[in-house]
Order: structure tokens, then C-alpha cells, then sequence
């Protein structure tokens, strides 16, 4: 992997924002910041068009986020009423949470995947409680201390029920409605069900989303009952994203790169090593939940300094490793609960 975007690099390593930059004709790149997050801003993109501005991801919704999109907006030659269109890769708030904002001020239409539109908290919240939220970390192993601390409250999430529905839907292959670009969606689920990477052929780049990052593995994790089994799913995209190796990658976060089948293959061999990491903490623990199995391996902070949404994030991606262990015939869930993963036997 080459880093391509050595101004964003420098800037990560300083831990600073970076700059706006004109990354190709038309093409902006405007840092937008997530405030007291790890991730530190979110790399928003602006396609300059006859047809008006095209915002994909604009960002966390604050003043200083509102305030550094219209100051890149400007600084590429464009106002904040030129913006026509916006695009999500998926509907996380440090992506959509400014679209609502942006609509209102510019009349834009938003545009997302239709299976991410059905993943909007607003939505996906509809019928769960604090609850039914406990009943299901139980399940899964979640200790009653952990899980009071653990446990989503939805009449507290406010700020998420309110990022806004799509006006129209974007589906694997679908055109933008640009004139000087020719941009085209690629469904590629994983990190959510509905995430999208764009690509211009012409231009030489794809727009990755959350789906690949230069530095850090994006979370795949199994959230609800109804998640199917992510994993498989982002592994089966990581391998379509392979085919596009001659573009450079412009990421949602931290810094443009080469070598999209070289960072991909990386990603597949590290979720490679961590379902055999899983399966020696099965044959030393014998079946157990996947809380258990989470607190047994290695993480980059360690179990004991994971706290609040991240132990809840870490549970998330176990059973997502587990979820693909049993899609490929080498472990299987108990049914009952809590419920028990344990090596699956011929």
C-alpha cells in the first residue's frame, strides 16, 4: 500500500485536521471534524457539476462540522446553496449526521442504498426497548452489571432518530446524476448492510466509505438478530473492491492510498487469523458465550481497558466472526440461552 495523500498523512501524524484539497478536476476532498472521536474528522468529497455540487458524506452535524464543509465548499469555488445532490455510504453519523442540515439549507436530494435507508435508527429502533436490548446482550453472555451500562436506552437517542429518511435510492451500479463525472455506485456491505463505494473510472479513483481504510479495520459486527451474517458479506465485497487496484483510494477517514487489492487481501488475512484465534479460545474454554470468547482475545487497547461501546462494539464484532465460522461449518450457536458457540462436529 502506497500513501497517496501525503498532506492527510502528515496532518494524521500530527493529529491535526487536513487540508481541503483539490484531489482531481472537480473532485474535492473537505475535512469535516467528529468532535472527541478517535477517527478525528470525516473526509467528505465534493464533485463540482454543471448540474450543481455533489456532497458525498458530509460529516458529524456540529457548528465547527457545518462550519469547515461550507469553509471547504468555498474554498473549491462553490457555495453552500450550489449544493444539489448528497450521496451516504452508509448512514453512521459521523457520515449522515449533516444531511438533514444540508438539505434544509439547500433543497439537495439525499441519496443512499435501500437496504441502508432500512437501517436508520429511526427504524431500527422502532420496536426495541432498553428491555429487549438487555434480553438480547444476555444472551449472549453479557454479565447484569455489564449489561445495565451496556444497554441502549432508544428515548435517548434523539440526535439519531432525526438524521433523515433518503429522497432517492442509490442500487449496486447506478449512475450519478452528473454531467462532467461518471460515477457509479458499488454495493459493498459489511461494515453495514447497505454501504456504498463509488467509482469513476475516468478519474481514477473510488470513494471507499468505511469499507477500506489505509490504517485500521473497519467494525463488522453482528448488532441485531436480523443482521444475516456480515462477515461473509464483507469478505465477498472485499474481494470485488480487489478489482479495482489501478484507482486510488480516497477513504472516509484518514488519508488517500494505492494498492486497493494489496489493503484488501491485508484486511482478509487479519479477519483470517482471527477466526483461528476464535477457535483456539473455543478448544481451550470448551463452548462458551461470546462474551467469554471476546474477553479471551487480543485486542489492540486489551479486554481490560475496552469500555462502554466498545466492549459493546467488541461483542459485536465476536459474533460477527462467529456468525461466519458457522456459515462456513466450523462452529455452531447452542439455541438457547445464553446461548454457547462451540466447535461444530461431523
Amino acid at each position: 500500500m502506497i500513501v497517496t495523500g501525503t498532506a492527510q498523512h502528515e496532518a494524521w501524524q500530527r493529529r491535526a485536521l487536513p487540508p481541503v484539497e483539490r484531489v482531481r478536476p472537480d473532485v474535492w476532498s473537505i475535512p469535516v471534524p467528529i468532535p472527541d472521536s478517535p477517527l478525528r474528522y470525516t473526509l467528505s468529497y465534493a464533485f463540482l457539476d454543471d448540474t450543481g455540487v455533489l456532497v458525498v458524506d458530509p460529516g458529524w452535524d456540529s457548528a465547527a462540522g457545518r462550519a469547515a464543509l461550507e469553509a471547504g465548499l468555498r474554498a473549491a469555488g462553490a457555495h453552500l446553496t450550489d449544493v444539489a445532490g448528497i450521496v451516504v455510504t452508509h448512514v453512521h453519523p459521523d457520515h449522515h449526521g449533516l444531511s438533514g442540515w444540508l438539505r434544509e439549507r439547500t433543497g439537495a436530494w439525499i441519496g443512499m442504498h435501500p437496504v441502508e435507508a432500512e437501517t436508520l435508527p429511526v427504524r431500527r429502533w422502532r420496536h426495541r426497548t432498553r428491555g429487549t436490548d438487555r434480553v438480547w446482550l444476555a444472551r449472549h453472555g453479557v454479565p447484569e452489571a455489564d449489561a445495565e451500562v451496556l444497554a441502549f436506552d432508544p428515548t435517548r437517542l434523539g440526535h439519531l432518530h432525526a438524521m433523515p429518511e433518503p429522497d432517492r435510492a442509490v442500487e449496486d451500479g447506478d449512475p450519478l446524476p452528473l454531467s462532467r463525472h461518471d460515477v457509479r455506485a458499488i454495493w459493498t456491505p459489511g461494515h453495514t448492510p447497505g454501504h456504498l463505494c463509488l467509482h469513476e473510472a475516468g478519474a481514477g479513483i473510488l470513494l471507499t466509505g468505511d469499507h477500506l481504510l489505509p490504517r485500521i479495520s473497519p467494525n463488522i459486527g453482528l448488532h441485531a438478530g436480523n443482521d444475516g451474517d456480515p462477515l461473509s458479506a464483507y469478505l465477498a465485497a472485499l474481494e470485488q473492491t480487489a478489482k479495482y487496484a489501478s484507482a486510488e483510494a480516497l477513504p472516509a477517514h484518514e488519508y488517500r492510498f494505492r494498492g486497493i487489492d494489496a489493503r484488501a487481501a491485508d484486511l482478509a488475512r487479519h479477519h483470517d487469523e482471527r477466526g483461528h484465534e476464535i477457535l483456539g479460545v473455543i478448544d481451550r474454554l470448551g463452548p462458551s458465550t461470546a462474551w467469554d470468547i471476546a474477553a479471551e482475545l487480543t485486542w489492540s487497547r486489551g479486554w481490560a481497558a475496552l469500555h462502554g461501546m466498545m466492549r459493546r462494539m467488541a461483542l459485536a464484532e465476536t459474533l460477527a466472526h462467529l456468525q461466519h465460522l458457522a456459515t462456513t461449518g466450523a462452529t455452531r450457536p447452542s439455541g438457547d440461552a445464553p446461548e454457547r458457540w462451540a466447535r461444530k462436529t461431523r
